[in-house]
């Protein structure tokens, strides 16, 4: 059942692209590019969404679907929805207190939020906003024991999700960010006053509230400023397996699109494996994150939990991903337009839309279970998928 009554009812809001939408106008467009923006000529951001397209479902008729649950079982926590909110660095630049509003959301509809560690809210905040439901996203740059210290503190604030990002040794040149002279701290510049000018609604709450930055290096780097492009190929082989030993909780890889890889991450020790290409933040030449997934699935086997993001738009978006071998699905960009739009009501109505039509796709498929999505409901199912009835349960204890 999808919460009607969490603040007032979005009239702008009824799909992802309605948020981006309405985001792209009532952003500045150099917050507007550095959300939506991706590298190269960002083929491979679009390669995700066009691959989710061709995608298609296997409708069933006359079926008892009337009522139906979306409850899911992943690494020991239920949740109401078989998706949460993916880690994403300076929320905060889409709208005054983001972080604190996707975490409220979070514990109102009963979903997962991770916070990054680049975010503009601390570890400790999010822990307290957020409850069991808060995960920890780890970047790991030159200094080991600074990125150490930032698992210490996450321990100590009493998370027990931690996801290490591997997928960015070097933060890759995004050109909307390069041509619009995207940096933090901001460098005022005549075009960008006149962006900010011309987007009053962002920049007066933006400015009362203060330009958001990257909190939770400030204890690491003293007064020196956080450098964005600072190398973060500290997330080695030799890391993840201390970090297999000093982390105690749920253990979690993300950005990861190769087979050997998984295997040898499921190898060391990983509770489980984020299969993801950064939303084509990365490489354009990436290949669809959708398209590896069978094949991850078939290299650790049907009972290793899996999280899958980037081009996840919609309800049948999450099926489809679950279908394609996913125990659970996070969106990232989708939720940073809502925030753009209209704040917390964005969010809680985004949240709201993608709840309906997973169970809208669900009904449609003849089902009335989320656990019940297996690799038979995609009209044409892949051959990796094929060797075994994967996701008999999507449930993942």
């Amino acid at each position: 059942m999808i919460k009607k009554n969490i603040n007032s009812e979005s009239k702008k809001i009824f799909s992802t692209q309605d948020a981006l939408q309405v985001a792209k106008q009532r952003l500045p467009r150099l917050i507007f590019d550095f959300i939506e923006g991706s590298t190269g000529r960002e083929v491979a951001a679009l390669r995700n969404l066009t691959r989710f397209d061709e995608i298609t479902l296997q409708p069933r008729v006359m079926q008892d679907v009337e009522i139906r649950n979306l409850k899911t079982l992943f690494l020991g926590q239920s949740y109401d929805l078989p998706f949460g909110i993916a880690p994403m660095g300076m929320c905060n630049l889409a709208w005054p207190g983001a972080d604190q509003a996707l975490a409220e959301a979070a514990q109102a509809f009963n979903v997962p939020v991770c916070l990054s560690s680049a975010a503009s809210s601390s570890i400790e905040d999010m822990r307290s906003w957020a409850g069991k439901n808060s995960w920890f996203q780890l970047y790991v740059g030159s200094s080991m024991e600074e990125s150490l210290a930032l698992v210490d503190r996450a321990h100590k604030a009493g998370y027990e999700n931690l996801i290490l990002t591997v997928d960015v040794p070097q933060v890759s040149r995004r050109l909307r960010d390069l041509r619009n002279g995207f940096q933090m701290p901001f460098k005022m510049t005549p075009k960008l006053f006149m962006d900010f000018a011309t987007h009053p609604h962002w920049s007066l709450a933006t400015l009362w509230q203060g330009v958001p930055e990257p909190i939770n290096f400030k204890p690491l780097t003293g007064n020196k400023t956080f450098d964005r492009n600072a190398s973060r190929a500290g997330a080695n082989w030799d890391f993840l397996e201390r970090l297999r030993e000093l982390w105690k909780g749920n253990l979690i890889v993300k950005g990861v699109t190769s087979a050997a890889d998984a295997g040898r991450i499921q190898q060391v020790g990983a509770d489980a494996i984020y299969v993801s290409n950064h939303g084509g933040r990365q490489l354009d030449s990436a290949p669809a994150a959708i398209d590896v997934l069978p094949i991850i699935r078939q290299a650790v086997g049907a009972d290793y939990p899996l999280i899958f993001d980037s081009g996840v738009r919609s309800g049948e978006d999450v099926v489809k991903a679950l279908a394609m071998g996913a125990n659970f699905v996070m969106l990232g960009r989708p939720f940073m337009f809502a925030l753009g739009a209209e704040g917390a009501r964005g969010v809680n109505a985004l949240i709201r839309t993608l709840g309906e039509d997973t169970s809208l796709t669900l009904a449609q498929t003849g089902l009335t279970e989320i656990n019940e999505v297996t690799p038979s409901m995609l009209s044409k199912c892949p051959p990796e998928l094929l060797m075994e009835d994967l996701g008999s349960s999507k449930n993942v204890t």
